[in-house]
């Protein structure tokens, strides 16, 4: 009688440690209080945004020191941002930033947006999470969206309805500036509107993302950001392309132009009026601006700063500190920022900082157009394609407004950069006949399969 042998823990494949949800959801739970906190820009929720990731980052290292197996995932944009992060220790050691205070400051928030990131691509491994993820920003938009509606449509000035603020402003929804708003719900509302163009999004699924999406994208022109309108006119542009281009459905082409059906729909039927009259001031503004505007005269003033120091710049985060002795137009305001965040970037980091910030953008986008090919039935492609989409909304608002300047826009910036990127990890969602149905099954990833061939090789 001949008897198999035992099997021996030898020759099992070996799995990768569970990602630990505290990590995953406390991250993102940080992501969705930013906004939350006026954009995170006082001191306290600054404080809030860098000791969260502290700590989050100590109980990722802790859980992996217990399991005895230290596993760190890479990802295509953690070599620019360890090179910009090297150019600000070098502004610090050398004594080139005009004030070494904020440059550490602001480099300690940069810290946080790195933990952050890189934290994300430790624990992101499952479909599940992303399902998870996928219903919990798009309930959060909804709601975020429907305050910010009610809050528009009482005619307040006040944040929440309590507090004042202090230097003015044209509020909307928790932000101070509507701009910041826009700049977030350009980020938010890729995210309902590619699940709901998925395969993955069946019946009243499909119906609740797309109605989402379809507030959220529709509070962007009511803020009156026009810049942000812009920037998210570029992303439905863009979409367009990659449905009727890549995808070529004509269930998908549908769903998309009923989704603009009803965006449109809600804009007029909601503030027509008021949004008429902000279009209207384009033009007349526009030229202004062309002919002397204090944005332009702020663009020629940066470019001046760049001029002096044009290499490793004038230091991280010391623009409203150095820009007063550049200023060429009388104004009893503040300038805090230069209302473009590529010239902002210029002059704070010089050349160096800024081909980091090149090489960020390219590994960003190569990395992520790979996985589109297929979105619409792959979820690491409509993670891509989602996750890009919002990404490309903030750069094109960068050109006329500084929402990488505001934490809580940055942080989910971040966040969003690197998932795009990261490699294809998740399952496929494809279509099999069996038995004349159509079933749609959920294919594993390559990446999440284990290797057996490893397990033989070991018991030879």
């Amino acid at each position: 009688m001949v008897t198999a042998p035992a099997p021996d823990a030898a020759i099992q494949p070996t799995r990768a440690p569970a990602p630990d949800p505290v990590v995953l959801y406390g991250v993102f739970g940080l992501l969705l209080l930013g906004p939350l906190a006026f954009g995170a820009v006082e001191p306290w929720s600054i404080f809030v945004l860098e000791a969260g990731a502290a700590v989050l980052l100590m109980i990722w290292i802790v859980r992996q020191a217990w399991s005895g197996e230290l596993q760190i995932l890479g990802n295509p944009l953690f070599a620019p941002m360890l090179i910009f992060a090297l150019v600000v220790i070098l502004q610090i050691a050398t004594g080139r930033t005009a004030y070494r205070y904020e440059t550490i400051s602001t480099g300690l928030l940069y810290f946080a947006y790195g933990i952050l990131c890189f934290l994300v691509i430790q624990v992101l491994r499952r479909t599940s999470q992303v399902r998870a993820l996928t219903v919990a920003f798009t309930v959060y938009g909804f709601l975020m969206s429907s305050f910010a509606l009610l809050q528009s449509l009482s005619s307040t000035t006040r944040l929440y309805w309590i507090r004042t603020p202090r230097m003015g402003g044209w509020i909307y929804g928790p932000y101070v500036n509507h701009n910041h708003y826009a700049g977030l719900m350009e980020m938010l509302v890729p995210i309902p509107l590619v699940f709901s163009l998925t395969r993955g999004a069946r019946g009243p699924r499909k119906i609740a993302a797309g109605i989402a999406a379809a507030l959220m994208g529709s509070t962007i022109f009511l803020s009156g950001s026009r810049g942000g309108m812009l920037a998210f006119v570029v992303q439905i542009a863009l979409l367009a392309v990659f449905v009727v281009w890549r995808q070529r459905s004509r269930t998908i082409t549908m769903a998309l132009a009923t989704f603009m059906v009803i965006g449109v729909g809600l804009i007029v039927w909601l503030g027509g009026g008021e949004l008429a009259k902000r279009l209207a001031s384009i033009h007349a503004e526009t030229r202004t601006e062309l002919s002397g505007g204090t944005r332009l005269d702020i663009d020629r003033d940066a470019l001046k700063m760049f001029a002096q120091k044009p290499l490793s710049g004038w230091g991280l985060g010391v623009f409203p500190d150095v820009y007063p002795q550049f200023r060429s137009f009388h104004t009893n305001f503040f300038i805090n920022e230069a209302h473009n965040d590529y010239l902002q970037l210029l002059v704070e980091m010089g050349s160096l900082g800024f081909a980091a910030m090149l090489w960020f953008l390219f590994a960003l986008y190569r990395n992520a157009v790979k996985k589109l090919k297929n979105w619409s039935e792959d979820n690491n492609g409509a993670i891509a394609l989602a996750a890009m989409l919002g990404v490309t909304g903030i750069l094109v608002h960068s050109f006329v407004d500084f929402n990488l300047q505001i934490p809580a826009n940055a942080a989910l910036f971040y966040v969003l950069c690197v998932v795009a990127a990261m490699d294809a990890k998740f399952g496929r969602l494809r279509r099999r006949q069996v038995r004349r149905l159509d079933v749609i099954e959920e294919i594993p990833s390559p990446d999440t399969i284990p290797d057996e061939r490893e397990g033989q090789r070991e018991a030879t």
